[in-house]
């Protein structure tokens, strides 16, 4: 087993491999946004166009989290990721939760967009982090 300091030795070469990717998830975000707020707007006029658009920056928000806070706890020691992954999701799902009941129980018209804003949110930041793994990181890691 290597040594607790010894990844974030090895990493100090290229400290921004951690975040690397995160511009184009956010950007790919942003354009779903939109998108997503224009089909719930055509199809639930403003509720559904801001709860589509809520719900795509909500994934977004989340996912953004995540990565800079495993991507601090990669760089002090690896052996932090698991704990600190663990934690921020049942934080995230925990908040979210409580906001899906308290939005629920308003009865506001934009739920239902919300809802699927999150799922295409989800569906879009995995695909597009997936394309990002196997075009962009992999040409970088070839030596």
């Amino acid at each position: 087993m290597a040594e607790p300091g010894a990844h974030a030795a090895e990493a100090t070469a290229d400290r921004g491999w951690r975040l690397r990717h995160l511009p184009v998830l956010l950007i790919a975000s942003v354009v779903l946004a939109a998108a997503a707020a224009v089909v719930g707007g055509v199809s639930q006029g403003a509720d559904g166009a801001l709860g589509a658009a809520l719900g795509v920056a909500v994934t977004a928000l989340s996912y953004t989290l995540t990565t800079v806070v495993l991507a601090w706890a990669d760089a002090r020691d690896p052996q932090l990721v698991l704990p600190f992954g663990v934690g921020v999701y049942v934080a995230k799902m925990t908040l979210l939760g409580a906001v899906m009941v308290l939005v629920a129980a308003t009865g506001w018209p934009g739920l239902i967009p919300f809802c699927l804003g999150i799922a295409a949110g989800v569906a879009v930041w995995t695909g597009v982090h997936i394309w990002w793994l196997t075009t962009v990181h992999a040409r970088r890691s070839r030596p």
